[in-house]
């Protein structure tokens, strides 16, 4: 009996150690969800991964100040302004490979055209109307607008850099953006280089 007893250990630890395994996250993205924030810390997430990750640089309008480009608090992430005179580029340039952006950074010209950065606010006129699907189709697949069939998302948007991103990190910034004060901004259509 006493040589049992190791056995009859070993075989309990054995079977906790499997159990306990068996309840474990399968994958990064399973453990990530098992520790997904809600409410108020999923939009702080989101707003951590939005700041961090560049997304103003582009996509909110500026000011000069004293410590260079400042951002536009009430502008926040509401892309080129629609009363904006459009971008205008030396075509030498563009068509040397050579990009120039507007004086706020919200528009971009280069070898592809002349880009717009889009309004992410939650105004109709930005992702209001958007689904959580659509957003995470446009920045990790550069999908316009995150709709089959359309157009690619065009420099310097960096969607490839996005590509692999988490469900839960998608989640939260798109809880975030829908959280910001709506801005009513018309983005201008992208010109093609034939029409610079």
């Amino acid at each position: 009996m006493r040589n049992l007893i190791p056995f009859f250990l070993g075989a309990f630890c054995l079977a906790v150690s499997a159990v306990s395994c068996s309840n474990a996250p399968k994958t990064t993205e399973e453990a990530a969800a098992a520790h997904m924030p809600t409410g108020d810390e999923l939009v702080k997430r989101g707003e951590y991964l939005v700041t961090s990750m560049g997304c103003n640089d582009c996509h909110s309008p500026k000011k000069p100040g004293p410590n260079g480009l400042e951002l536009i608090p009430e502008l926040l992430l509401s892309g080129f302004q629609a009363e904006n005179p459009p971008m205008m580029t030396d075509t030498s340039l563009t068509n040397k490979g050579f990009s120039v952006f507007y004086p706020d950074l919200t528009a971009a010209a280069g070898p592809w055209g002349i880009s717009y950065a889009a309004n992410l606010t939650p105004d109709v006129t930005g992702i209001g109307t958007w689904t959580e699907e659509q957003f995470k189709k446009a920045i990790t697949q550069g999908i316009f607008k995150g709709l089959d069939g359309t157009r690619t998302l065009l420099p310097p948007m960096p969607w490839l850099n996005l590509t692999q991103l988490t469900d839960q990190d998608v989640k939260a910034m798109f809880a975030y953006l829908k959280s910001i004060p709506p801005v009513r901004n018309v983005v201008p259509a992208p010109v093609p280089p034939n029409e610079m």
